[in-house]
């Protein structure tokens, strides 16, 4: 476990990969002041809460989840975190890739395309306890149990609470601009221009950009940029790039920067992050904390 400096006392967590289940990211937390900004996921967030109170705030509201809730959270819903009650909340979180749950639900239900949950909150022990079994099969290296109780689980909530997402396409010229200006950011993560700069780029207003892009994405797009280069250096991460290297690449003005922003986003530091990524493939398997 890492313990999270910036934070209080008491907090820790491990952000971690199982090599034989390559798709799936697991996360083990206490969380006291530590809080989440606003921020998305490009696939699927399973979690459960055995401690505490977690306020997950959401578009349609904030959900107060405690322990025998499953909190599931769509890809690219934008969302934040805290602690719901003074001592906080100790989790166990699931990241599944899209690939991941849109195979499961091809071989198991009707559901075709990309599929989603349409709750964000269930009480649920029996699933929450499913998410706890994956962890701790990963955690033993048996992969025949961690990979057959997270199908268990997914189908479960599949049969439950899925439903095929509809596309969000475009269609009004706000939603246009928006999808436009994402573009651009997303090829100038280290130079980005101004928002004057952007509008005038895409031939509209800066006040009338900020709406569309905060109505299409659910955040606006300096948030949304420091997201996005979050993403990117777990990506050169993933790939032994030095967190250094990374900061500099994606546009942070330094490492303590990416540190920074990386900690409140991801929940474990660059560096605990990267080493966990390391013995993971080092080893092939991971071993018990």
């Amino acid at each position: 476990m890492v313990a999270i400096p910036e934070s209080g006392s008491g907090e820790w967590a491990r952000h971690w990969q199982y090599a034989e289940l390559p798709d799936l990211d697991l996360l083990r937390a206490r969380y006291v002041r530590h809080t989440f900004p606003r921020h998305s996921h490009e696939g699927y967030v399973f979690g459960t809460i055995t401690r505490g109170v977690e306020d997950v705030g959401l578009p349609g509201g904030t959900v107060h989840a405690g322990p025998g809730d499953v909190v599931m959270i769509n890809p690219e819903v934008p969302h934040t975190a805290r602690a719901g009650v003074p001592e906080g909340w100790v989790y166990a979180t699931l990241y599944p890739s899209a690939r991941v749950i849109n195979d499961i639900a091809a071989d198991t239900t009707s559901l075709r395309g990309t599929v989603g949950f349409t709750e964000t909150s269930v009480v649920d022990p029996y699933a929450a306890r499913l998410i706890g079994e994956v962890h701790r099969a990963a955690e033993e290296g048996n992969a025949l149990a961690a990979d057959t109780v997270l199908r268990v689980m997914v189908v479960r909530l599949l049969s439950r609470h899925g439903s095929v997402l509809a596309l969000r396409e475009p269609r009004s010229a706000g939603a246009r601009d928006a999808a436009r200006a994402r573009a651009v950011l997303e090829g100038r993560l280290a130079q980005p221009p101004t928002l004057d700069a952007l509008a005038a780029e895409l031939g509209t207003n800066p006040f009338a950009l900020l709406r569309a892009f905060k109505k299409q994405y659910g955040m606006p797009p300096h948030a949304w940029l420091t997201d996005a280069r979050v993403r990117a250096a777990r990506r050169m991460l993933d790939a032994g790039t030095a967190p250094a290297e990374a900061a500099a690449e994606v546009g942070f003005t330094d490492q303590p920067h990416l540190n920074r922003h990386f900690t409140r986003i991801v929940g474990v530091p660059p560096g605990a992050y990267q080493r966990e990524r390391a013995r993971t493939y080092k080893t092939g398997r991971d071993l018990p904390t």
